[in-house]
């Protein structure tokens, strides 16, 4: 019995690690891809392995896939607690609610509206930008104002321009104070990859203060 609950508990912190290490590869996000992949590769060498040498049973299999579905749930959950990111969302109403836009814009969201032609009646679109760790925040305060409202989410991969320039000018403040110029010849590859990592630091620092 120990030696199953050895096995879950082994696969509850492995496989969170794999998946969190995938996710910060997909993301770009260097610090963490690193931090996650030593976590990994250290509890496979000093649980996994130990765990599953020699003959297995049945049941320790079962056992084994099934605490490594539990991980990926895990994985998962703790990605969406650390809601690194941005997300945009188009909202969808009836009519123009000015309450709610202005309410929207207070809080700091920016939001930029469309009018258009649905099949019944026309509607008004609103494109809303935000940090992800906002996300149920930026719900809940929609569908305080229009319970009906459709909604559609997605995570952006590249910003240029608008509502966050000043966000993002202050980013690359950061990174130039860090030494990062993509320009400088001068700077081998090894100096421009630790003042990266430098950077993505400090982002990391500053996102979690906010």
């Amino acid at each position: 019995m120990s030696k199953l609950l050895l096995i879950v508990l082994v696969q509850l912190l492995y496989v969170p690690m794999l998946t969190l290490r995938t996710i910060s590869m997909v993301k770009n996000l260097k610090v963490f891809t690193a931090f996650f992949g030593f976590m990994e590769a250290l509890i496979y060498i000093f649980g996994l392995v130990i765990v599953l040498s020699g003959e297995q049973t049945v049941l320790e299999m079962v056992v084994y896939a099934i605490g490594f579905a539990l991980g990926l749930i895990v994985g998962i959950y703790v990605e969406q607690k650390l809601a690194i990111g941005f997300i945009s969302m188009q909202v969808t109403i009836s009519d123009d609610n000015q309450e709610m836009i202005v309410f929207l814009r207070e809080q700091g969201f920016g939001v930029t509206i469309f009018r258009g032609e649905g099949k019944y009646a026309n509607r008004v679109r609103l494109d809303i930008l935000t940090k992800r760790k906002r996300e149920t925040e930026l719900i809940n305060a929609i569908y305080r104002y229009e319970p009906s409202a459709f909604i559609v989410a997605y995570e952006p991969k590249t910003f240029k321009g608008g509502y966050l320039t000043e966000i993002m000018r202050k980013r690359v403040a950061r990174r130039l104070s860090f030494g990062i110029n993509k320009a400088d010849s001068e700077s081998s590859a090894f100096e421009k990859a630790v003042d990266e990592i430098k950077y993505e630091i400090k982002v990391i620092r500053t996102h979690w203060k906010q």
